[in-house]
């Protein structure tokens, strides 16, 4: 990475309904290209918070085509920015399972890499239950891919949770994280893990949540936000719908590494 560039995190309380989720990121993330954004991400299950684990299943599309696909290659074109498609469920050997995907877009609507979710969420308390190895498949490959604007590492929601899952792939500039976290866990956990993630990385990290209370009746956490390799938040977002813009500097993640080296000084990898 040798220049700044703009990033933005989109964060929706997405509904039972593909179409209407589908038209409301289209809009958001019209919104971020038109701050300057380079670089926008949609959350996990952007494309659909449905009202049990198999209304996933039955939108699943095979890879390469779909009306979801098929969408998101529009808006990384329209808008012309690398764009990060949430996640949208993908066919997987499983019939009765999906593929929980992360898509990036180069700008011209390609799609220049692909991910898995490697760790599914399971939680149960306080009233709740979520197990997403019930309708979801696990990827096994974690994804680091180079881009004309910086290397950027991938994680979905979960994965946070797993340091030497992005510990495997350094160095890189940004970490991209889309996520649903429940506004249970969520208040507890997700900023200092975030900000964890960007200390002992020494990157930016980038996250885009939903953030409300959803038509199904699910409560999650929000706060979308951009956070630098030193751990401060440069730019966020609480509750409901909305974008969050901020800059990725190079000379920030120079100073970070060359005053304190910490990725050199590892003992263990």
């Amino acid at each position: 990475m040798d220049k700044a560039f703009k990033v933005a995190a989109v964060q929706m309380v997405s509904g039972t309904e593909p179409q209407h989720n589908l038209a409301r990121a289209a809009q958001l993330v019209a919104e971020a290209a038109a701050q300057g954004a380079q670089l926008v991400v949609l959350p996990e299950y952007f494309c659909l918070m449905g009202r049990q684990d198999g209304d996933k299943v039955a939108i699943r599309e095979a890879y390469g085509s779909g009306p979801l696909q098929a969408a998101l290659a529009a808006m990384a074109r329209d808008n012309g920015v690398w764009l990060v498609g949430g996640t949208i469920p993908l066919a997987c050997p499983d019939d009765g399972r999906v593929y929980n995907t992360l898509l990036l877009y180069a700008p011209d609507g390609s799609v220049h890499s692909r991910y898995d979710k490697i760790h599914l969420f399971g939680f149960t308390g306080q009233g709740e239950r979520y197990c997403e190895s019930d309708s979801i498949l696990a990827g096994t490959q974690p994804l680091r891919a180079s881009t004309p604007l910086a290397d950027i590492a991938f994680g979905i929601c979960y994965d946070l949770r797993f340091p030497e899952l992005f510990r495997r792939m350094t160095p890189f500039d940004l970490l991209v994280l889309p996520a649903a976290f429940t506004a249970t866990t969520g208040a507890a956990h997700w900023e200092v893990l975030l900000r964890a993630r960007a200390i002992e990385n020494q990157c930016y990290v980038l996250a885009s949540a939903q953030g409300g209370e959803h038509e199904n009746g699910r409560h999650t956490h929000g706060q979308s936000l951009l956070i630098d390799p030193w751990g401060n938040i440069v730019a966020q977002i609480g509750k409901g719908e909305g974008v969050v813009v901020g800059d990725i500097d190079p000379n920030t993640l120079h100073s970070v590494r060359s005053r304190l080296p910490a990725l050199d000084h590892r003992v263990f990898s």
